[in-house]
């Protein structure tokens, strides 16, 4: 079979290194791929919104599936535009794909539904909002309502600063939002919850916890993701049954109501509050670093969960998973989540042992003249696995340590409420 991966991140790398390890692959593709994938797959560099040049490379490459990594042309409609075409892809559609692509929609389905989240308002004028943060407690959360690439989430401190910053998104600060979403603050620990779903039934993809902030303690600005690791300390069987009861299959059943059934990858990112989920966001494809932690955990092969669920036959599959911890500390860019360096070589990539506890996810990179550089804020994502999360850790730390690469920064603390509360 033949297979084209889109996207050009960590994630994506980590896809097509589990999908290498299927005996039943003839041709692998990444489009645009990366430094790493080059390794694995053969790059095409194709912009990942031209839908037609896309199908023209499927077309030409003869590929079977399509897997789809990033949320961006999913919200475009990347989805139903190959489907139309007779092309087997992974990932939702455009309609679906509102449930990352609009938080309004998100949190109004959520509210019509009855699946717990935060508190909220949507409002597309400024006044409106102001009265209402007016209204609110501190601290409280300002959204922008459609994709921000990691940043459009603010937790306030005051009003002022809600203020300001909701002004902000309403005059255009993010070309997506025309809307911004004011959310209750909930107290509590993350955990990133994954389903693989089909036009029949859904199954359990694996748990972690990311960490968001970019500085040691969560502290500082969102990222899209400093680090993650697999599986979430706090998923305990009786919070899966509530998870999956009051929030997956309300989900599901509510987009199947209105005609658009969700297939495809699901994140469903939560706040645990006194032994309760609530639903933060929804995200409609793997998630970026824990794709990586997954990718590792994955005993069963990754091309017959694919093939099943194009299928529409995932309830014929049993999907097996490694006991093993696994953790990935995402090395990134200096000035990141802000305007940072790029461009620069990184080295001493192939003196780290590479194995099946140790791996090296390309993100925010590109090879010329054999050598690596960098060319985004999250870089390399540094992922080992073990019986014991904090010798995993310990594992990536030295790692790192032996890449050589004056121009990133990473968090030493990755995993930390896990392995503090051990």
């Amino acid at each position: 079979m033949n297979l084209l991966v889109i996207g050009s991140g960590g994630r994506e790398h980590a896809i097509c290194y589990k999908l290498r390890q299927s005996n039943r692959i003839n041709e692998l593709f990444c489009l645009p791929g990366n430094a790493g994938t080059k390794k694995i797959a053969k790059n095409i560099n194709q912009d990942i919104s031209n839908f037609e040049e896309i199908y023209k490379i499927i077309k030409q490459n003869k590929v079977d599936i399509v897997i789809i990594g990033p949320e961006e042309p999913l919200v475009n409609g990347i989805t139903d535009f190959l489907k139309g075409k007779s092309v087997k892809v992974l990932g939702p559609s455009k309609f679906a794909a509102q449930l990352e692509g609009s938080k309004a929609f998100m949190k109004n389905l959520c509210k019509k539904n009855n699946i717990p989240t935060a508190d909220f308002g949507v409002f597309d004028e400024y006044g409106r909002a102001s009265d209402f943060i007016k209204k609110s407690k501190i601290p409280i959360v300002v959204k922008a309502d459609g994709l921000a690439a990691g940043k459009g989430v603010l937790i306030c401190n005051s009003k002022d600063e809600a203020i300001i910053e909701t002004k902000k998104i309403l005059n255009g600060k993010f070309k997506s939002s025309k809307k911004v979403v004011l959310e209750e603050f909930l107290e509590g620990e993350e955990l990133s919850y994954f389903v693989l779903v089909d036009k029949n039934s859904y199954s359990f993809f694996g748990s972690a916890q990311d960490h968001k902030k970019v500085g040691e303690g969560d502290t500082g600005l969102n990222t899209g993701g400093m680090g993650a690791y697999s599986p979430a300390r706090n998923l305990t069987e009786e919070l899966e049954t509530k998870i999956r009861n009051k929030i997956i299959e309300p989900t599901l059943k509510a987009m199947k109501a209105l005609g658009y059934p969700y297939t495809g990858f699901l994140y469903a990112g939560l706040m645990i509050r006194n032994g309760e989920p609530y639903l933060i966001e929804y995200n409609i494809r793997m998630g970026d670093p824990e794709c990586q932690v997954l990718m590792m955990k994955l005993k069963t092969d990754l091309l017959s969960i694919i093939e099943a669920t194009t299928n529409d036959n995932l309830n014929k599959l049993k999907i097996e998973w490694d006991n093993k911890k696994c953790i990935t500390i995402v090395l990134c860019a200096k000035g990141y989540p802000g305007e940072y360096v790029k461009d620069k070589e990184i080295k001493n990539l192939s003196k780290i042992h590479l194995d099946k506890n140790n791996q090296i996810f390309h993100a925010g990179t590109y090879e010329f003249n054999s050598k690596v550089f960098s060319k985004g804020g999250r870089v390399l994502n540094v992922t080992s696995s073990s019986e014991d999360l904090a010798e995993a850790r310990n594992s990536s730390l030295s790692n790192l340590k032996k890449i050589n690469w004056e121009s990133g920064f990473f968090r030493k603390d990755i995993g930390w409420r896990a392995i503090k509360k051990k």
